[in-house]
């Protein structure tokens, strides 16, 4: 079964796509961003839904640039799920390399669409 990591620091964000996504997908979690980057080393999931907002030492524009920076990782799908609406912030993490920008509060159905298509 294919797999993808969820992060963001809110629980409830976690649980609302494990639950969509989990009958499909092998769900993994993650609330910041060294541990995200650990996850994605360790298990290598297909897609990464990230937050950008987080606690920690990283955000989720540097495990994003972590992530594409990487030869190994390069390839990983990243959608980029966040509350930071500028339209500058959208082209600064496309420019970074997201493959999608979901603005919260955002449509999980667009959001589950969006992996389902890039996943299967």
């Amino acid at each position: 079964m294919r797999s993808i990591l969820i992060v963001d620091d809110h629980a409830d964000v976690r649980r609302l796509f494990s639950i969509t996504l989990g009958k499909e997908f092998t769900v993994l979690e993650a609330e910041d961003g060294s541990s995200a980057l650990r996850a994605i080393r360790q298990h290598r999931p297909e897609a990464v839904l990230l937050d950008v907002m987080m606690p920690g030492e990283m955000d989720g524009l540097q495990v994003l640039d972590a992530i594409k920076a990487d030869p190994a990782t390069r390839g990983t799908q990243v959608a980029m799920v966040t509350a930071r609406g500028q339209l500058a912030d959208g082209h600064d993490a496309r420019k970074r390399g997201a493959d999608a920008y979901f603005i919260k509060p955002f449509s999980p159905l667009q959001v589950v669409a969006w992996v389902r298509s890039h996943l299967k």
